[in-house]
């Protein structure tokens, strides 16, 4: 099976070269890292990532902050990443088993071995959740501009309340331990998304941007907390509109389990920061080690 590229010419561009320096600009932006991600060898042991997934001229430099950490810590053999169900499609944990992913790069292998130790339970053999959704796919070019040679296991989470989480969390972490590979799990998720493009105004008197700042700093304390049900909760009695809360928890609770205690933000940002307006999404960089 080979999945085509859904975001290509439209999150990111569209051809090898011109996405080659898009990338590139990520990193040497002045919202970016400062310079071009070298790989290292591995000092923190980073289990786990927290990346955005918007176009790469809102959200690219700050997805470089973790890409660039991901790189000098080692890289990995595989990468598991989640990804929150924008379209609706498919089951309501999807993975993607077998076959190859494309981009402008070329082909990613799904590591098939980590895929079926996975398979079961809450987790779905569907490709259909994958098939137009951008928040896996926009993770795959920073990967193959670092290195060509990894595989990937794509979760697709249209359910993302506690116990589900925690199910895919425990299922992650078995198969990894089960693993002699380096394997990194990726969370992608946007934050806050404010104002009259996502109906969700701010209170009399804030601008969106300080609103999204606001709401996604008490979201971010408990991932730096490693509280992934109490993540779950704020985001809730908080109304913090972030997509991908539950593939954050998923992720805390696998990481956890493999003994991972630190969290550490490296970069946050939002929308508003490149170009203004009535609406604004905020983006978080972290790495977990």
């Amino acid at each position: 099976m080979l999945r085509k590229p859904a975001a290509a010419g439209q999150f990111y561009a569209g051809t090898r070269e011109k996405l080659k320096e898009e990338i590139r600009r990520c990193f040497i932006d002045s919202r970016g890292p400062g310079s071009l991600p070298e790989k290292g060898e591995m000092k923190l042991g980073v289990k786990g990532a927290v990346i955005p997934h918007a176009g790469y001229m809102y959200s690219g430099a700050i997805a470089a902050h973790s890409y660039k950490a991901i790189a000098e810590d080692g890289f990995a053999d595989t990468f598991i990443i989640l990804g929150p169900n924008h379209t609706g499609m498919g089951s309501g944990v999807s993975l993607y088993h077998k076959g190859e992913w494309e981009t402008p790069f070329g082909k990613v292998p799904i590591d098939e071995e980590i895929a079926k130790k996975l398979l079961g339970g809450i987790i779905d053999m569907d490709e259909n959740a994958h098939r137009y959704e951008h928040s896996i796919e926009v993770q795959l070019p920073f990967l193959q501009f670092i290195e060509e040679n990894f595989s990937i296991v794509p979760i697709c989470m249209a359910m993302q309340d506690v116990d589900t989480s925690k199910e895919v969390g425990e299922a992650l972490a078995r198969a990894i331990k089960d693993s002699d590979k380096r394997i990194v799990v990726i969370a992608s998720t946007d934050f806050s998304h404010v104002g009259l493009n996502y109906m969700n105004s701010p209170p009399r008197g804030k601008g969106v941007d300080e609103y999204a700042r606001e709401q996604d700093k008490k979201a971010i304390d408990k991932i730096l907390e490693m509280d992934p049900e109490g993540l779950i909760e704020r985001v809730y009695s908080e109304r913090i509109s972030m997509c991908g809360y539950g593939c954050v928890a998923a992720m805390l609770f696998a990481v956890r389990e493999l003994g991972a205690r630190n969290a550490k933000l490296l970069k946050y940002g939002t929308s508003y920061e490149v170009v203004p307006g009535e609406s604004c999404v905020g983006y978080g960089a972290l790495i977990v080690y």
